[in-house]
């Protein structure tokens, strides 16, 4: 038996998710404060994470077990994704991070360190 149902990892380190293409820190927060409040702090679990190798899309989720990522995401996003998701079962899709290929996407970056070919608005949120 598992320990958690769900187990969400929030990128939190390194160059760029935490703080310059967005807030992962505050999406971290933001998440563990929602889940909490939806009583679900028993079967969902939510940590801090390493860099995903996605810079460029952040800041950046992971739900395990199904493996569903999430981009460009703002701390105002983890009440929905608590709500549809990890309540609900049902991803949220607007908020979805599925790129073609597997593994690392960084992306090239501006000399202003705005990343060149970012589907989403940057940083996160504006």
């Amino acid at each position: 038996m598992p320990v958690y149902e769900k187990h969400v990892f929030v990128c939190t380190r390194g160059e760029w998710c935490p703080s310059v293409d967005g807030d992962g820190i505050g999406v971290h927060a933001a998440m563990k404060l929602a889940v909490r409040e939806a009583g679900l702090s028993g079967t969902i679990r939510v940590n801090h994470s390493g860099c995903f190798s996605q810079c460029g899309n952040g800041p950046m989720a992971v739900v395990y077990p199904e493996g569903t990522w999430y981009a460009a995401l703002t701390p105002d996003d983890a009440g929905e994704i608590v709500t549809e998701h990890l309540a609900g079962g049902r991803p949220v899709e607007r908020l979805r991070y599925d790129p073609e290929t597997m593994g690392a996407h960084q992306l090239e970056r501006e000399a202003d360190g705005r990343p060149i070919g970012r589907r989403t608005p940057w940083p996160a949120g504006s």
